[in-house]
């Protein structure tokens, strides 16, 4: 399997489990919001809008593309962050994040 298609099949997994722990379901982000120059877009949007509508998104459309990987995607900390002050439960919080760490891996070793 390509790491394109590898990558496919964990951004699914990642919605899989953004669905699963009720982090899918929400408004998009005002447009204005994508111009956002802060990481992850702090600023205008929460990280689970930041993960469904800018991250997955854009890393759908490199694997549409089969364009060449980013050098390095240092997702998962930020993620883990949040998460930790989420209050999401314990269980939620370790599969959103080994979701994310796998897309890291996927796109850094890519």
């Amino acid at each position: 399997m390509s790491v394109h298609q590898e990558l496919a099949v964990a951004l699914r997994e990642l919605e899989a489990t953004m669905r699963a722990t009720d982090q899918w379901r929400m408004e998009p982000p005002e447009a204005d919001a994508f111009a956002s120059i802060e990481p992850f877009c702090a600023d205008t949007m929460s990280l689970a809008q930041w993960l469904r509508f800018v991250f997955i998104v854009r890393l759908e459309a490199l694997v549409e593309a089969r364009a060449p990987m980013p050098a390095k995607c240092e997702v998962a900390p930020a993620v883990e962050a949040w998460l930790a002050e989420s209050g999401a439960r314990a269980s939620e919080r370790q599969m959103i994040a080994e979701a994310v760490a796998r897309i890291d891996r996927l796109v850094t070793e890519g």
